[in-house]
């Protein structure tokens, strides 16, 4: 670069900040992210959280960081000598115009490698159907025996028994004891899965192993043992690694426990909460014993009050029995009253038709002498003998003439 200086050409001279200002941005621009390879040295993690290492081969080394924000989603921590592969970018640190790589990403050497066997594996089983919901068996929520695959010696099966012992000290627990890392445990891991489906003694089959890397974990991603866990009878369930780590195992057992100790829990009932829930029910079931009382004691007060002793339903029917008697001589005597006055009355009525009372009032009753009364001169002529009936006494009679 030129600059006009007193009408002369001079050079543009920049300061350091520029310079490597200008170089960072060229370096990364030139290099995106890519992978790199080597073995770590001079491994320093700081207050901070973050990584400072080298990376080295044969015959260079290069300078790397890798901020607490990334590594902090690593499952693991490297050490001094590890071979590993390393995902990063090409920087500059400016205050001292060190060139450097930042890393974002960190895996054992070989890990990409496995990755790809173990998806490979992966698409296999699924297309196979050993992945698949429909087949998978429920787990049991009050098991009488519980199995576990595990080491002897693992700190996942502490883990289990621990939790166990907490949340249902009654199960008794069978264990299958079983290499669960280094070369040929996965055949082990197998029979030891095998053993316990024939054997069938148990309800539910606890598959696991504490935390660590892929290559760690390797064994649970081997096919001999993911077709022993599809050929058990008995519910399975993985407990592998930790929450993060995800095995064949875990795709192919009937559930999947994101740790040991969660494993345990989801094959045990808490005994403290099915206590709980006891004593819930016990003084729900007081309470509803209390109220069913309280209901029939009150309709015991109510049937009492109309419980009345054989004594006064005595005295209450014969005083019913009284009024019905005095009812009825009142009735009847009410009915001869009233058959007396209709009795009068017709009697009165018949002393009025009485032809006997008519005579008294000086008329006379004729009769022929066969005894038909006269009420038409038709019936009788001049001579003929009729015999009248008077009010008092009686006479006989001719018949002078008839009109």
């Amino acid at each position: 670069m030129l600059d006009s200086r007193d009408g002369a050409n001079t050079p543009h001279i920049m300061s350091v900040s520029e310079l490597n200002r200008l170089a960072k941005e060229v370096l990364e621009q030139s290099f995106p992210l890519f992978w790199v390879s080597g073995e770590i040295s001079n491994l320093t993690r700081a207050a901070s959280g973050h990584w400072y290492f080298s990376l080295k081969d044969a015959g260079a080394q290069v300078s790397c960081v890798m901020f607490r924000g990334r590594n902090s989603y690593l499952d693991w921590v490297p050490k001094e000598g590890d071979k590993v592969e390393a995902r990063a970018l090409v920087t500059l640190y400016e205050a001292r115009g060190s060139f450097q790589l930042t890393i974002e990403f960190l895996q054992r050497a070989g890990a990409g490698a496995l990755f790809e066997a173990f998806e490979k594996l992966k698409a296999k089983l699924q297309q196979e159907g050993l992945f698949d919901p429909a087949f998978k068996q429920a787990i049991p929520a009050h098991p009488k025996q519980i199995g576990i695959v595990t080491s002897a010696d693992a700190a996942a099966l502490h883990d289990v028994l621990t939790t166990l012992r907490r949340r249902m000290p009654s199960i008794p627990v069978v264990i299958y004891p079983t290499p669960v890392q280094g070369k040929g445990a996965a055949v082990q891991i197998a029979k030891a899965i095998n053993n316990a489906h024939e054997r069938n003694e148990c309800d539910v089959l606890i598959i696991c192993r504490g935390g660590g890397s892929m290559e760690d974990l390797w064994q649970f991603n081997e096919e001999v043992v993911a077709r022993a866990i599809a050929n058990c009878r008995i519910p399975t369930i993985s407990g592998v690694g930790h929450e993060t780590d995800f095995t064949i195992c875990d795709f192919v057992a009937d559930a999947r426990a994101a740790t040991p100790t969660a494993a345990a829990e989801l094959v045990s009932p808490s005994r403290e909460a099915l206590l709980n829930r006891l004593k819930q029910l016990g003084l729900h079931l007081n309470k509803n014993c209390q109220d069913t009382f309280n209901q029939r004691a009150q309709m015991l007060d109510y049937l009492a009050r109309r419980l009345v002793s054989p004594a006064q339903q005595i005295a209450q029917q014969k005083s019913q029995l009284a009024q019905v008697s005095r009812r009825l001589l009142l009735a009847i005597k009410q009915q001869l009253q009233n058959k007396q006055s209709n009795l009068n009355q017709l009697a009165q009525n018949l002393h009025h038709l009485n032809p006997q009372a008519v005579l008294t009032r000086g008329y006379a009753l004729a009769q022929t002498k066969d005894g038909q009364i006269i009420n038409n001169s038709d019936q009788i002529k001049a001579g003929d003998a009729i015999h009248l009936t008077f009010g008092e006494g009686e006479a006989e009679a001719t018949v002078s003439k008839t009109s």
